[in-house]
């Protein structure tokens, strides 16, 4: 038998794009068995639902990450509308999956430029940011925010998109995906990045459904998982069907991504045609009282929100089950015989945030 040893890999580590903490039992330069360590960032947010009131804490939700501040503030006034029975106007609804999509494409970038960045390709890594910073750059247009956006709340939307602004996203959209397309090409046909990506970190089907991976972890092995099916925001009014790779390898989880901003792109511009005329939002009265949960689709995959109120302004409870979470079993187990030199990558690919993941 062969002598085994231990190697911490990060929180800090040249690669890595979160401090993630893992232990990996090597033989030469092949791992064995990864053993992660979470709480170096814990900041107790969850916590604060029983000092701050309901309407206050969808900004501080955001506060999460910076990633998926939009999402999160989405997915936490949705629990608390649904526990108290307020429905959203269509408009808003609207306006909310428009800016959750803007988000996806934005978040998709920063993650293949990190791929990019991984593999040592850093024109490629150069140009993926330089086209996220178009998708900033209409954020801020819309919501007056690059990081935070502090446009929900409790009962619908804060801000509007006047038909002037929806114009100037469409069009802006159209340089954006003339773009994509020399990017996705060389991602998809790059000798550089097949040999890096190709028939590493194999998680098949079977495995991730037992390890309960979600989002593009779980698509790029074949699930046709995906909570905007589930019917929420106006995604009912919209026409697409989620992105799946059976492969299982990290160029699979590369493609699904690539994939989904083009859907995204797309998903948008249904948005921008069929948004109807109406109020942003609704008056929100009395307290929360009583549960509710949600399950959302981020843009790392499946999150789930909790809410527990019991009849006044400050909730009992707000857990969230962020999708780094479901799929730190899933990169486990595709460490699992790679080689020491092919760690970082792996991590890269499930998309990991931290941030998320221990609040």
């Amino acid at each position: 038998m062969k002598k085994r040893s231990v190697i911490p890999y990060g929180p800090q580590h040249p690669v890595l794009p979160e401090p993630i903490h893992l232990d990996l039992v090597v033989e030469d330069e092949k791992v064995v068995e990864a053993i992660p360590s979470i709480g170096f960032i814990h900041r107790g947010l969850e916590s604060l639902v029983q000092t701050k009131d309901f309407n206050t804490m969808a900004y501080v939700i955001e506060r999460i990450c910076g990633i998926c501040s939009f999402m999160h503030g989405w997915g936490y006034c949705e629990s608390v509308e649904q526990m108290m029975g307020v429905e959203v106007p269509d408009r808003g609804k609207y306006l909310r999956t428009i800016w959750a999509e803007m988000s996806r494409i934005h978040s998709h970038l920063l993650w293949l430029g990190l791929l990019a960045d991984g593999f040592g390709y850093e024109n490629l890594f150069y140009q993926c940011w330089r086209i996220r910073e178009k998708i900033l750059d209409m954020l801020e247009a819309t919501t007056g925010g690059r990081v935070i956006f502090s446009v929900n709340k409790v009962g619908g939307v804060l801000k509007d998109m006047d038909a002037s602004m929806l114009q100037n996203l469409d069009q802006a959209l159209v340089e954006i995906e003339k773009e994509l397309r020399v990017v996705q090409k060389t991602f998809r046909e790059d000798y550089t990045v097949k040999s890096r990506l190709c028939g590493v970190g194999i998680l098949t089907e079977q495995q991730a459904h037992d390890l309960g991976c979600v989002g593009p972890v779980a698509r790029g092995s074949g699930i046709r998982l995906d909570m905007r099916l589930r019917g929420y925001g106006a995604y009912p009014d919209l026409d697409f069907e989620p992105i799946v790779d059976p492969t299982g390898d990290c160029y699979s989880r590369c493609s699904v991504r690539t994939k989904e901003i083009f859907q995204s792109i797309d998903l948008i511009r249904q948005c921008i045609a069929k948004i109807p005329e109406g109020d942003l939002s609704v008056p929100v009265k009395g307290k929360p009282e009583g549960e509710s949960l949600i399950r959302m689709e981020q843009p790392r995959g499946e999150a789930v929100y909790y809410s527990h109120g019991n009849g006044s302004m400050n909730l009992d409870r707000m857990r969230v089950r962020t999708p780094t979470f479901a799929n730190l079993t899933g990169l486990c187990e595709t460490l699992k015989g790679a080689e020491l030199a092919d760690v970082g990558l792996l991590i890269i690919t499930i998309d990991p945030c931290i941030s998320c993941t221990e609040r």
